[in-house]
């Protein structure tokens, strides 16, 4: 029996003969589903094998191979679908925007054609009568292979975090802008969306959240937005505010046909889709760190930072991820209001919401910063140790490999030449490392400088810096017999750093002063690391 709540022209797209293809009449037992979250699957009539799924602001019909959205005529301010023109311009712009990271996914856009009578319309795909809607014709995907279902199987490993990384690196190297498109970096822009959060949240208090949670979270912001204006300027200035995604959280990411998609971005408001590119990853850091994984955060954002070598672009991070968090919390809030929810999905959504409105607030609480500094020969292991302690810390990990290959304007993985291997190159990037550490653990991150750090002077200056700016300081010393570092490096392959065996017998580590002797702890690199590892926290 066909739903009568639904219009005309969308009870035909729930019947297989609409369609110019067939549709599988085992659809509806083994659904598939390309649709954003937040979304209500609706029950197809029982004649028909199509599934329906709806939001707010669309209908999407599953078919089998492909996916067909329709754009509901609502106008909520922040978005206006309210004319026709209005949806075939959305539309297209969907269709653009989603074919840069996902072209085998989106299609085309086709009209919906209505002939017939008043009382008895027909509708027709892309059919010669008169245009009355548009539909963005996408290639249907399984619901199992969104990264949120992955993560729910336990198979998001790092592996595929690190990939990930890598893939949004590369689109966002290749998104626009413009003096336009960065004028949406200012204060006075980026700040209005915050603002109206703390506006529309203020209900709440007493409820999902604190008073001490929504004061110190808003004077937080409040301050980062006073001092920060620099900064700001400065994101603008290197074109790191850009036509992003806009709504890059895990379940708008999905690994299918061994590659991973990046779909459904914000293609009806331009201040949500021009932002700095830390506004777009800060979703997925939220994303996993919410999910009581900031293993798997900290495996991705150190991925993603070094692909770009924006590791300035941390300062910002903690502002967005808390915004992110924040829009989380106010809109499972709004489902308190709303009186077809049942109490029970209030009191499921209330406890949800107080989760991101804490996690929120402890975003602005920014902890004490520190650096840990590794050193060691090549092989030594300073690297696989120093992932696991990022991991283990939520630490930022920045390897003197990549600020090099970054320095000298080389891709990563090309192997670099003797002028990036000078004197004057090797200081150059020491200093980098130094200014990157000092800078970054003065807001609060745990820094781990990863280089070889095998002269005194060199460590002497990470230690100066550190006192003079009041930063605890550890330095890992990593050890293996000689025999071991030069197994390894011969069968070094797939990893950034062009060290190879013959360059150990010119490589000698300056013994630790007794000055520097109380920063020291030596990991045994042929032993266990965990176990190693164990007191550090």
């Amino acid at each position: 029996m066909t739903d009568t709540t639904l219009s005309p022209m969308i009870q035909q797209m729930m019947h297989p003969d609409f369609y110019p293809h067939p549709v599988p009449s085992a659809l509806a037992q083994s659904p598939d589903a390309t649709a954003p979250e937040y979304s209500e699957d609706l029950n197809p009539p029982p004649e028909t094998s199509i599934q329906l799924i709806q939001t707010h602001v669309s209908y999407v019909l599953l078919t089998g191979d492909y996916a067909y959205k329709v754009k509901k005529p609502v106008n909520f301010g922040f978005l206006d679908y309210s004319t026709l023109e209005k949806r075939k311009f959305y539309c297209e712009e969907e269709l653009r925007l989603n074919q840069r990271a996902a072209s085998e996914l989106y299609l085309d856009v086709l009209p919906i054609t209505q002939s017939g009578t008043e009382a008895s319309p027909r509708y027709e795909l892309n059919g010669s009568g008169e245009v009355v809607d548009y539909v963005v014709r996408m290639r249907q995907f399984p619901q199992d292979a969104l990264l949120t279902t992955r993560f729910e199987r336990g198979e998001l490993t790092a592996e595929l975090l690190q990939e990930l990384a890598q893939v949004i690196a590369a689109f966002h190297a290749q998104t626009q802008t413009s003096d336009y498109i960065r004028s949406f970096g200012t204060v006075e822009q980026v700040r209005q969306a915050f603002d109206e959060n703390f506006a529309q949240t203020e209900q709440y208090i007493g409820g999902p959240q604190t008073q001490q949670q929504f004061d110190e979270t808003r004077d937080y912001c409040d301050r980062f937005f006073a001092t920060q204006q620099a900064l700001f300027e400065e994101r603008m200035r290197q074109d790191w505010i850009r036509e992003c995604h806009g709504d890059l959280h895990l379940r708008n990411i999905c690994y299918w046909n061994d590659r991973l998609w990046l779909f459904d971005c914000i293609e009806f408001n331009e201040p949500f889709r021009f932002v700095d590119v830390m506004y777009d990853i800060a979703y997925i850091v939220m994303d996993l760190e919410a999910r009581e994984r900031p293993d798997l955060s900290s495996v991705f954002l150190n991925a993603y930072i070094e692909q770009t070598g924006d590791w300035e672009g941390l300062q910002v991070l903690p502002i967005y991820v808390s915004r992110q968090t924040y829009v989380r919390a106010k809109v499972t809030s709004f489902l308190l209001n709303d009186p077809g929810v049942p109490e029970s999905e209030k009191q499921k959504a209330s406890g949800t919401a107080a989760l991101y409105y804490r996690l929120a607030w402890e975003y602005a609480q920014p902890p004490e910063g520190r650096l840990l500094m590794m050193s060691g020969l090549s092989g030594s292991g300073k690297t696989t140790v120093a992932r696991q302690l990022a991991q283990q810390l939520n630490a930022i990990h920045i390897r003197s490999d990549a600020v090099r290959k970054h320095l000298g304007g080389i891709p990563l993985m090309q192997r670099g030449g003797n002028d990036l291997y000078t004197p004057e190159m090797t200081q150059k990037t020491y200093d980098r490392l130094l200014e990157l550490g000092i800078k970054l653990a003065s807001q609060g991150y745990t820094v781990i400088l990863d280089a070889k750090y095998d002269r005194q002077a060199l460590r002497k200056s990470v230690i100066s810096k550190a006192e003079s700016n009041h930063i605890a300081l550890q330095i890992v010393h990593c050890d293996a017999p000689m025999d071991v570092l030069r197994d390894r490096l011969q069968h070094r392959t797939g990893d950034i750093a062009d060290a190879t065996a013959d360059l150990l017998t010119q490589q000698h580590l300056e013994p630790f002063t007794e000055a520097e002797q109380p920063y020291v702890k030596t990991i045994d690199t042929t032993r266990a690391i965990e176990s190693q590892l164990g007191e550090m926290s």
